[in-house]
């Protein structure tokens, strides 16, 4: 079965070439809205969000990757025969690799920035980091790609930094809404 990545990024900064480089090593992509339309405008093949969800992007893409299949996908334990039992009775296909960054809520103080499923898809794949790699910066995209080209994967010891980012990043951005929110009364 070939390696899937959900691709959802706020920064497009590299995103078309990535993404390409993944195709050309056998990943299929999952993406979300504007980042399906920049990655369709590069002509990289993805396979949108929904086909995966079963729903469609809602609400002017409040709704998009918070859905049962896309963190069971991320969540559940490769290494438990009872997961993998599971997620076959479930027809959950695993998701591999995350590429997702934040609305940049300090920019632009309002609760239109909030990001949900940003956050909640991240932290899914940093705590499933085993099984999982997830990328919030940009800056990371050649050295996984490297590793890909190199070693066909990315070592656990990377991924595992990878997860620390994003726990370091989400906390950041949650200290700074409840800034906004305190500063609200």
């Amino acid at each position: 079965m070939p390696k899937r990545v959900l691709i959802s990024v706020w920064d497009k900064t590299g995103i078309a070439e990535f993404a390409s480089q993944l195709t050309k090593l056998g990943w299929k992509i999952i993406s979300t809205g504007g980042t399906a339309k920049v990655l369709k405008e590069a002509k990289v093949k993805i396979i949108p969000i929904e086909k995966v969800t079963g729903n469609p992007e809602a609400f002017d893409g409040r709704m998009k990757t918070i859905s049962f299949q896309i963190e069971s996908a991320l969540l559940f334990d490769r290494g438990n025969k009872k997961h993998l039992k599971e997620a076959k009775k479930l027809k959950i296909f695993p998701i591999n690799m995350v590429v997702c960054n934040l609305y940049p809520f300090e920019k632009e103080n309002t609760i239109k920035n909030i990001d949900i499923g940003g956050p909640t898809m991240v932290r899914a794949a940093a705590k499933n980091y085993k099984y999982v790699t997830v990328i919030i910066d940009p800056k990371d995209y050649q050295k996984v790609i490297k590793f890909l080209q190199n070693k066909g994967e990315v070592p656990e010891k990377t991924r595992l930094e990878l997860a620390k980012k994003v726990f370091q990043r989400t906390a950041k951005y949650d200290k700074e809404i409840a800034e906004y929110f305190k500063n609200q009364t």
